[in-house]
């Protein structure tokens, strides 16, 4: 006789999947409306056109940056670079493990490029998923989304045909601080728009302190910024090159000497690593959770108020 697999209890479910990601180092975990992503996301990238019959959507985030790292030179901090590789490496786990416990079909969603469209446009937006699922919110530095108590996260992405209860965004954008409400009233301009390097960020805060707009540059910030880019255009400077000496020029020249070492070691130092709007935010650097120092701080108070 065939034997059929119990409906799991939703509630009890969700529990279990947000413990797991917890004990695997994500500091936040939400499901994402479906309904709402396969509205706004444009076609070819929902969350149906890589799995048909998805039914949740799960995003999953992790810590950005220590203390320490945001005191280094700005040169320094290209290395320090990303933790987004945590979010990638729980999102696959869950996968196999909703697959395990629960015996439904579950993807890691792959955070990469589509392969027929180029670098400016992602397979899946974790961002968006992140956004519905309410764990960050916009900000003006260039769309990044920010936690209020986590500062800055990387996301990742678990599709599964697990029906769970979604999650709402947030009520509240903790973008823009107060601070950066009153350093705009009085120049035009938050910390991050000033200290932008490539001056990719531009916006507007209403009298009520709220975001009314966000510009961002793209093409400013992928041009000192998404190295990767750069690849192709040193590979074809040395193809086109005259003699020997401007070949090598291209290709071992002192300024891409790095680059070469950053693909050697399989660093992340080459997608996006200018951090100079987080460096300046306030909500990224100074919310009560936004680093490991802050966060040992947090659990040995909660520790001491329950002695």
């Amino acid at each position: 006789m065939k034997q059929t697999v119990a409906e799991p209890d939703r509630s009890q479910t969700k529990e279990s999947l947000f413990a797991y990601a917890r004990k695997k180092g994500a500091l936040a975990v939400g499901v994402a409306d479906l309904a709402e992503i396969e509205r706004i996301a444009p076609a070819g990238h929902r969350p149906s056109d890589l799995m048909p019959k998805v039914k949740s959507v799960i995003s999953i985030g992790v810590g950005g940056q220590t203390q320490g790292a945001w005191g280094v030179t700005a040169k320094a901090l290209t290395f320090f670079g990303s933790t987004e590789s945590l979010a990638y490496k729980i999102a696959y786990g869950m996968a196999y493990y909703i697959e395990n416990k629960f015996e439904v079909r579950s993807i890691y969603c792959p955070p990469d490029l589509d392969p027929e469209l180029g670098a400016r446009y992602p397979l899946q937006s974790l961002k968006l998923h992140a956004e519905i699922a309410g764990i960050g919110a916009r900000s003006l530095a260039g769309d990044i989304l920010l936690h209020p108590d986590y500062g800055y996260m990387y996301f990742g992405s678990v599709f599964t045909e697990l029906e769970l209860e979604p999650d709402k965004p947030m009520a509240e954008n903790p973008c823009p601080a107060p601070s950066c409400v009153s350093m705009y009233e009085s120049t035009g301009r938050t910390p991050c728009m000033k200290f932008c390097p490539a001056q990719c960020l531009d916006g507007e805060i209403d009298e009520d302190g709220n975001q009314t707009a966000m510009d961002y540059d793209m093409a400013k910030c992928a041009e000192m910024t998404q190295q990767y880019e750069v690849v192709p255009q040193i590979i074809a400077a040395a193809i086109a090159a005259d003699n020997p000496k401007d070949r090598d020029d291209a290709l071992f020249g002192g300024s891409n000497k790095a680059l070469w070492y950053k693909m050697s070691v399989g660093s992340g130092g080459l997608l996006a690593q200018c951090f100079e709007c987080m460096r300046v935010c306030p909500v990224a650097t100074r919310s009560e959770l936004a680093d490991p120092i802050r966060r040992a701080k947090a659990r040995r108070e909660s520790s001491a108020g329950e002695t």
